[in-house]
C-alpha cells in the first residue's frame, strides 16, 4: 500500500537495480474490471530501461478501498487520487492510462499539467465507447448491478461468456474471480456508466502542451485501431500500433509494449530538460 493524502493505493513496484537511480517515475493505470496485476509483464523491462514503475489498483478496485458511493467514481475523482500520488512519490509522473485507465489519467493531466510528465493512452479513446456490442455488454452489466450484488455476478457472467474463450489456467481463473468479486459494487456501476457517456475532451488534453503517445493493439475491438489514431492526429502525435495485440498489449505483447513506452518516455524527458533546465542541486 503507498499512502496519499486521498487514501492508500494498492501497488506493485518496480525500480532499477544499477545506475545513478531512475530516469524518472511512471505509474500504470488499469482499465474497467482490470488490476495492477495487468502491467506485471511489463515492470521489468521498463524497470531495465532504467524507469521506477508503479502500477496501482484505482480506488474501488481489487486491493485498493473505496467507498460505495458512485459520485466517488467519477473521473475527476479518479484524476485526482493519481495527481496524490504524483506527490507522494516525488514529483511529476508519466502516466498510462489502459482503456478506461486512459480516461482517468486525462482528467488527471487536464486538472493538474504541472504534475504529468507525459500521458499514454493505451487502447484508450476521445470519449464513451461506440461498438454496439460493448455499449450492449455495458449496459447489461450496469442492469445486473442493479440487482445483484458483486459476489453473486461473477458466476453469472461466467454462464453468460461460457465457450466465448478458452479457459485460463485454473489459478488464474481464481485470480479473476477474487479480483472481480473484491471489488465494489459502486465503481463498477460508475466506471460502465462513464464508458457509455463521457465526452469526448482530446482538445482539452492536446491543450496542456503534455506529450502524449497514443498505443493501441492492431486487433483492438474497444477503441477502433482508426478511432485511436484519428485521436493521434488531433493531439499532434503518431500513433504507436502493436502488432499481435487485441485490446491488452501489455499481456499480449508485454516486450513491444514496454519498447514503446520506454522511447516514448526518453523523449518526454529530453524535451523537458531543453525546456526546462535542471536546478543545480
Amino acid at each position: 500500500m503507498l499512502q496519499t493524502d486521498r487514501g492508500p493505493i494498492a501497488v506493485h513496484a518496480a525500480a532499477p537495480t544499477a545506475g545513478d537511480g531512475p530516469r524518472a517515475t511512471a505509474v500504470l493505470v488499469p482499465g474497467f474490471t482490470g488490476s495492477k496485476e495487468d502491467f506485471i509483464s511489463v515492470l521489468e523491462p521498463l524497470a531495465a530501461a532504467g524507469y521506477r514503475v508503479i502500477a496501482v489498483d484505482q480506488r474501488g478496485q481489487f486491493e485498493t478501498p473505496g467507498p460505495e458511493d458512485p459520485a466517488a467514481y467519477a473521473l475527476p475523482e479518479l484524476g485526482a487520487d493519481l495527481i496524490a500520488l504524483a506527490a507522494a512519490l516525488g514529483g511529476p509522473v508519466h502516466l498510462v492510462g489502459h482503456s478506461f485507465g486512459g480516461l482517468a489519467v486525462r482528467a488527471a493531466a487536464i486538472a493538474a499539467p504541472d504534475r504529468v510528465r507525459s500521458v499514454t493512452l493505451l487502447c484508450s479513446g476521445p470519449g464513451s465507447v461506440h461498438g454496439a456490442s460493448q455499449r450492449e455488454r455495458l449496459a447489461t452489466l450496469i442492469g445486473a448491478l442493479e440487482v445483484f450484488e458483486v459476489t453473486d455476478l461473477w458466476a453469472i457472467i461466467r454462464a453468460a461468456t461460457a465457450g466465448e474463450d478458452a479457459d485460463p489456467e485454473p489459478e488464474v481463473l481464481a485470480f479473476l474471480e477474487r479480483r472481480f468479486t473484491s471489488s465494489t459494487k459502486a465503481g463498477l456501476t460508475a466506471m460502465a456508466r462513464q464508458l457509455l457517456d463521457t465526452p469526448d475532451r482530446v482538445a482539452e488534453l492536446a491543450a496542456t502542451g503534455v506529450p502524449v503517445l497514443v498505443a493501441y493493439g492492431v486487433d483492438d475491438d474497444v477503441w477502433l485501431p482508426d478511432e485511436q489514431g484519428a485521436m493521434a492526429a488531433r493531439l499532434g502525435s503518431e500513433p504507436v500500433p502493436i502488432a499481435g495485440a487485441g485490446h491488452s498489449p501489455a499481456v499480449e505483447r508485454p516486450a513491444e509494449t514496454a519498447a514503446a513506452l520506454s522511447a516514448f518516455w526518453l523523449a518526454a524527458d529530453s524535451a523537458r530538460v531543453e525546456i526546462e533546465p535542471v536546478e543545480a542541486g
